[in-house]
């Protein structure tokens, strides 16, 4: 019976082989899989997908007082967005929603400090509320750089809990109420901080850590989530600082103008609406420098930093 049992058993060697033909199916099917992404990618190049509407949307807008967050609110609510302006200063919240004034979307102000858990809560509650569900969350808040690495505790403090920190309550809170909606798009922007470290020693370095993390923290929930069917969309985009405004040029040094230039925040939010309405994972602004900042990841570190030096702006704020 014993010899019977032992004969009826597989060879090692057919097991062996059965896991070789099942690893080179499954390396066939990687290939492929990846070549074809990358064709599609390429042709994306050429011809980008078409803009999807936005129209009866509920998005909230965190840094809605000035920049790129006020921009923001003037072109989704010129799209039919209701824009929830979330600021924690009451005056230029107020000009934003002013401005806004007469579009077809509704504009509201919130005052809020995004750092406070407590009051995200409340404010996300009381939107939630007066407007809606909310189904796009848009993250803007400006973040200075402390010119210290660690002198200055207290602005160390400050930049973190404000550009990570304040992420993890606010998708906390607004998650929940776009899986109801049964759809939702969360905006991460980031400086170019995020994509390589920037500076010189002990001058941004809270910046630079603060925008890795952020880099992070949007990878890492596009991995939870693509798996799952609530068609939660998110999006990472760059934005590059040397690009956004007047009111910064005089902190400007341009190596190579005619190649970098300027241009004004509201050409920056159409950018990343574009980008947004297009259903991007990742893009930057502009958009060719995502590719360099990729590039400086794969080059020697020696060879990066020259590049770097090459390309520096002078800007250390994000």
């Amino acid at each position: 019976m014993e010899s019977l049992k032992r004969n009826l058993r597989p060879p090692k060697m057919l097991l062996k082989l059965y896991s070789i033909i099942i690893l080179i199916l499954d390396l066939v099917t990687l290939v492929f899989g990846m070549f074809f992404a990358i064709l599609i990618a390429f042709y994306r190049i050429f011809r980008p997908p078409p803009l999807k509407s936005l129209r009866g949307e509920v998005a909230m807008i965190v840094g809605a007082g000035r920049g790129i967050g006020r921009e923001l609110t003037i072109h989704l609510c010129q799209l039919g967005v209701d824009v929830a302006c979330v600021d924690i200063n009451s005056e230029n919240c107020d000009a934003t929603v002013q401005m806004a004034y007469g579009l077809p979307g509704i504009a509201a102000m919130y005052i809020c400090n995004v750092t406070d858990e407590d009051k995200v809560h409340t404010t996300v509650n009381n939107i939630r509320a007066e407007l809606g569900e909310i189904t796009m969350l848009f993250h803007c808040c400006s973040i200075p750089s402390p010119r210290a690495l660690i002198q200055d505790i207290p602005e160390v403090r400050r930049t973190i809990d404000l550009a990570v920190l304040s992420h993890f309550w606010l998708i906390d809170k607004v998650l929940p109420s776009m899986q109801r909606a049964g759809k939702g798009h969360i905006v991460v922007l980031s400086s170019v901080a995020g994509l390589s470290g920037t500076g010189t020693v002990g001058s941004r370095v809270p910046l630079s850590t603060a925008q890795f993390a952020v880099q992070g923290l949007a990878e890492s929930l596009y991995s939870e989530l693509r798996h799952s069917n609530n068609n939660i969309i998110i999006t990472l985009i760059h934005v590059y600082p040397f690009i956004v405004g007047a009111e910064v040029a005089e902190d400007i040094r341009f190596r190579i103008p005619s190649y970098f230039g300027t241009i004004p925040a509201s050409e920056a939010a159409k950018q990343i609406l574009d980008g947004v309405r297009r259903n991007y994972v990742e893009f930057s602004v502009p958009g060719y420098l995502l590719y360099l900042g990729h590039i400086l990841r794969i080059l020697p570190k020696r060879a990066s930093f020259m590049l770097r030096d090459l390309l520096d702006t002078g800007v250390d704020f994000g």
